[in-house]
């Protein structure tokens, strides 16, 4: 008869011996498209390939960019976020061509971010949509829009989002007067035309399985993805949506000056 010691030491080195579990891949879909506006400005493709870059440093995830809404429906299969870019983000998500696909994610849970100008719908049963699943809705009818400098704040400092940056001075073309639902939690803030408005904001989605949603009204400007702490907030943000650990100090967002570089459609606006 082995002595009790002997036999919890063997358990103890089976349990050892045992495969570790494998670490769940998480898949985040950025959707951008062409270029639509001048030189260096509203880079939708680039900036989205730079930010997948970013968030495949934050452990096993699989960051997919996609010209548009995804023609294979195989590229969203088991889908955790989608990251919109893109010219009025509620006219693509809620297209009819692929509406019912983006209702049924949403309903599951998958988180649904809008950067810049897919903070924006048509205002009509769309806009009415998109806004019940951002919890904000942009539209010239209602809103404006400024170039100005300013300080980005942290509004919810003890947000996951609000890890690892501080407040910085950005020149950006703000969106302000946005339509807001009441659950909103604005996290970002800045100074414009004199007053405090929410620029970054996140929802909790009530008509769904723990959907996240987090919309940013910055992203105009791609050289501004070149501050440490506009990435950071925004791959924070991300991450939040699709259920990703935001770890204390913040995402990981290390880039290279070549990424901010520019080829194709994008760098053919260059002014001769």
């Amino acid at each position: 008869m082995r002595p009790v010691g002997t036999i919890l030491c063997l358990s103890w080195l089976a349990w050892l011996a045992l495969p570790c579990p494998a670490a769940e891949t998480k898949r985040i879909v950025l959707i951008g498209h062409a270029p639509d506006h001048p030189y260096r400005t509203h880079c939708y493709l680039p900036d989205c390939e730079l930010l997948a870059k970013c968030l495949r440093q934050n452990g096993d995830i699989e960051a997919v960019v996609s010209n548009g809404w995804p023609t294979d429906p195989a590229l969203l299969d088991g889908v955790d976020g989608i990251v919109l870019h893109v010219q009025q983000g509620g006219n693509v998500i809620f297209h009819p061509t692929c509406r019912e696909n983006a209702v049924e994610l949403l309903k599951q849970g998958v988180g649904l971010t809008a950067i810049h100008w897919s903070t924006g719908a048509s205002v009509d049963e769309i806009g009415d949509r998109f806004q019940a699943a951002m919890g904000g809705l942009f539209n010239p009818q209602f809103s404006q829009y400024t170039v100005e400098e300013s300080t980005m704040r942290r509004a919810t400092p003890d947000h996951p989002l609000s890890r690892g940056w501080q407040d910085y001075q950005l020149r950006e073309e703000f969106y302000i007067n946005l339509r807001f639902l009441p659950g909103i939690v604005p996290v970002m803030v800045a100074k414009v035309r004199g007053e405090d408005f929410p620029i970054g904001w996140v929802y909790e989605r009530p008509d769904s399985k723990g959907g996240r949603s987090f919309g940013f009204v910055g992203g105009h400007f791609h050289d501004n993805f070149a501050v440490p702490e506009f990435r950071r907030g925004i791959i924070n943000g991300i991450l939040w949506t699709s259920h990703v650990d935001v770890p204390p100090s913040g995402a990981k967002c290390d880039i290279s000056p070549a990424d901010l570089e520019l080829s194709g459609a994008f760098e053919a606006l260059r002014p001769k």
